[in-house]
């Protein structure tokens, strides 16, 4: 039924409830910063999204 509710966008409500992912906030990704500096001499900034390896990219971590 699970490839049903996607199709819908019905979604399980009691995932409401469980807790928010404390490293990366519940968005089930890291943001990385980063400041490199070019054969020119000149600052690139850079961020590197990466899912987050805590909660599996879900954005929630399980009680306990």
């Amino acid at each position: 039924m699970s490839a049903d509710n996607e199709k819908t966008g019905v979604f399980d409500a009691s995932k409401l409830s469980q807790a928010k992912c404390p490293d990366c906030g519940g968005t089930g990704e890291l943001r990385i910063d980063s400041e490199n500096i070019n054969e020119n001499f000149e600052v690139e900034k850079q961020t590197v999204i990466t899912p987050c390896t805590r909660c599996g990219g879900t954005g929630f971590v399980t009680a306990g």
